[in-house]
């Protein structure tokens, strides 16, 4: 089972791991949704996405940074 728009912190992580050097507060959210539909595990329809789940995506990802 991939992951969905849901699944913040592990699609946080995996973006950690496939971008170590960005600085996600300087990540626009089309360039964020699209390396999340870009992810080898990411399984879920591009349609469900919106602001507030990037937002959520976001958060998790510097949580995970610092």
């Amino acid at each position: 089972m991939g992951l969905k728009w849901t699944d913040s912190l592990d699609i946080a992580i995996e973006l950690d791991e496939a971008h170590p050097d960005v600085d996600p507060l300087k990540l626009n959210f089309v360039e964020l949704s699209r390396w999340v539909r870009e992810l080898p595990d990411f399984d879920d329809d591009p349609a469900h996405c919106g602001e507030k789940v990037l937002e959520a995506i976001q958060m998790a990802w510097i949580e995970e940074k610092s």
